[in-house]
Parts: structure tokens; sequence; C-alpha cells
């Protein structure tokens, strides 16, 4: 009976690791970016980051499939996003354009640092209330793909860094001040993956994967840096009057990652006083 009991808790324990032994691998991956760009192998930094993105995205789904959520898997997994998103990306992008900006190159960089902070901070604090199709502030894997795209596509095209401090200053400030916006970002979670598609979508799914092979570098900057982009388009577009509380600020009334929310307050509130 101690053996049945032992071997129970034993293969407890070893779902409870499955999902934090890829939490663990994305964190070793941000670590490898660092230190790579530490001896300006930046190819391989960039890619890093890419690596510790897919398993970001593999951790929570294992988890769930498993059954195995749990606290400190969470906890576990944003420290491990502030080092492989955080702190990896603005130091790969440091090391690689921005150290000869001087002040404005570490600044740059340590905005970016702390974007990401807040960022999960307040994805952390807003768990369950906020809609679930919709980011509030662009998402910080997101962020990071930026980043680590823009230093990709420099150093394989052979562009020196210090060429384009300026430039890569700017898109490492303006990710790092997106992520603490209010401007709504499709999730997709609301893609059913269980569900029956067309042969179409099949071969637009093959076509992209084909498409991302032959130029990875660019096109995955392209792609990330046009989502970049969508969140502002999105928020103009589904807001009558653009205010600063849709842009920056923690007011649910006034941000734009809720839908209506104004409206939806207003209706209840009628018919409140019409019961």
């Amino acid at each position: 009976m101690s053996n049945d009991s032992s071997n129970t808790n034993g293969k407890s324990r070893g779902i409870y690791l499955l999902p934090n032994l890829f939490t663990t691998a994305g964190l070793f991956s941000g670590f490898y970016a660092i230190v790579a760009s530490m001896n300006d192998r930046f190819i391989e930094a960039a890619v890093a980051i890419f690596i510790a993105m897919v398993f970001d995205g593999l951790d929570g789904r294992v988890a769930r499939m498993t059954n195995t959520e749990s606290d400190f898997g969470a906890e576990f997994d944003s420290m491990a996003d502030i080092v492989s998103f955080g702190m990896a990306p603005a130091l790969v992008m440091y090391n690689y354009a921005l150290a000869d900006l001087g002040k404005i190159g570490w600044l740059a960089a340590f905005i970016f640092v702390a974007g990401g902070a807040l960022r999960l901070a307040r994805f952390n604090t807003n768990l369950g209330s906020s809609d679930k199709n919709f980011f509030q502030g662009l998402a910080i894997p997101s962020a990071a793909a930026i980043v680590a795209g823009l230093v990709w596509v420099g150093a394989e095209y052979g562009v020196e860094g210090s060429d384009m401090g300026g430039f890569a200053a700017v898109i490492t400030i303006c990710a790092g001040l997106l992520m603490v916006t209010n401007f709504r970002y499709h999730s997709f979670k609301d893609v059913d993956w269980k569900g029956k598609v067309s042969f179409l979508v099949i071969l637009v799914i093959v076509l992209v994967f084909v498409i991302v092979a032959t130029q990875p570098s660019l096109v995955l900057f392209s792609i990330f840096f046009l989502y970049a982009l969508s969140g502002p388009v999105l928020t103009i577009k589904n807001v009558k009057k653009l205010k600063l509380g849709h842009v920056v600020g923690d007011d649910d009334e006034d941000d734009a990652d809720f839908n209506d929310n104004k409206e939806t307050k207003k209706e209840a509130d009628k018919a409140e006083k019409e019961d």
C-alpha cells in the first residue's frame, strides 16, 4: 500500500514537473541570449529569444492539458518572462546597437525592461477581469519579438549596430511603452484549434511556414511589427472619441481594452431604474 502511495506521489510530482520544465527551458533560452550577445553572437541571441517564445507558449498549454496548473507555475512563468522577454531583448539590443549612444542607449533599454515588468504585473492582477479575446497593451513576448527581430535582421544583413543606433533606440522605447498602454490587441484565444477547417486554411498555414522559412528574420520582424501597429489602429477604430484614458491609465471605464464598458454600465443603470 505504501508502494502504491509512493508511486502515486511520484507520478503527481512528475506531471507537475512537466510544465515547469518548459518554463525552465524558456528561462535558459533567455539567459543564453544574454550570454551570446556579450560574445557578439547576435543572430544566436535573437534566435534564442524566439525559441523562448515557443517554450512560453507550450508551458501553459501543457499545464492545462495535464491539469497541473498551479500558483507556483504561474509565478515561475512570470519570473521567467521578465528574464527571457524583458532583460534578454533589452540587453541584446543594448550590446548590438545601443551601447554607443551612451545614456540614451541604456535608458532606452531600461524603458523596455520597466515596461515589460509593469505589463506582467498588470496582467497578473487583471486575471479574470479583462476580456480574454484581447490583451490590454502589447504582450511582452510580442514586444520582445520586435526588438529581437530587429537585431536578427540587422545582424543577418551585415548592418553594424552603431549605424542603426537611433532607429534601434526608437523601436526599443516604443515597444516598451506599447506594453503599458491600453491599446487593444487580439489575443487569438478565441481560435478553435480543435475545430475543423477548410483545405484553403491548411494551404494558407503551409504557405506561411514556407515564407517564414525562406526569410525568417525579416518575415518574423515584419509580422510582429505589424501586430504592434494593429493595437493603436484597433483602438482608434473602436472608440468614438479618443481620450487619454484610452491610451494610458487603469480606469476600467475608460480602458479601450474592455468592450464598451461605459455603454454596458449605462444600459445596466437604465434597466435598474426601470425595474
